[in-house]
């Protein structure tokens, strides 16, 4: 998308409907309730009111919605996320009591498949939520988000990490993808499986 067609998206802003805004504000919402990690109703309307404050006067571009969404992954997903965390958790906490002179830092760029603003920033803000990780640059133009990694120790651990932030990315796509996208997904990944199937002596 070149750069003058974004321009003109930020300046229609104004003239789209209410349902193009909700899942803005919705999502603004939840970044800020998890963030402060308080679920108080007074919190979430706080959160409601900054919202609406950002998407009026920061003419943010507006959010191209794919037309699908799948509860069924959205529940895998939720689940996977919350054992993510967990285990995440843990893997730190362990580093650190053991060995916490030895553990090392990197700073690492994962391209992703995508190019919707709202699957980055979704994937974006998973990969931060989730302890070791935190995604300190993104490149709209190449859909990249650069990683600065905790507890590294060899260049596998640092494409685990990419691995995951892939898997991160086809649970939402396979959530709110849209269907172009959803079935290259799984047509990517159908091949990239079958290349690490071993062959079938004859």
């Amino acid at each position: 998308m070149s750069p003058l067609k974004r321009m003109k998206q930020a300046r229609d802003r104004s003239k789209l409907t209410l349902i193009n805004e909700v899942p803005l504000l919705v999502w603004l919402v939840f970044v800020w309730v998890v963030l402060w990690q308080n679920y108080s109703l007074g919190n979430i309307a706080f959160g409601l009111i900054l919202a609406l404050v950002i998407v009026n006067y920061f003419r943010l571009p507006p959010v191209e919605l794919s037309g699908r969404f799948n509860i069924w992954y959205a529940i895998l997903f939720v689940g996977d996320f919350i054992k993510d965390i967990f285990v995440a958790s843990f893997q730190l906490a362990w580093a650190a009591l053991t060995h916490p002179t030895r553990i090392k830092n990197a700073v690492i760029g994962v391209p992703l498949q995508t190019r919707q603003d709202l699957i980055v920033t979704f994937v974006g803000h998973v990969t931060t939520l989730i302890p070791g990780s935190l995604v300190i640059d993104v490149d709209r133009r190449t859909s990249t988000l650069y990683l600065h990694v905790f507890n590294v120790n060899s260049q596998e651990d640092l494409e685990e990490m990419r691995r995951k932030v892939w898997r991160t990315e086809r649970q939402v796509l396979s959530i709110m993808g849209t269907k172009e996208e959803y079935e290259a997904m799984k047509a990517q990944h159908k091949n990239a499986q079958s290349k690490k199937a071993p062959e079938v002596a004859k």
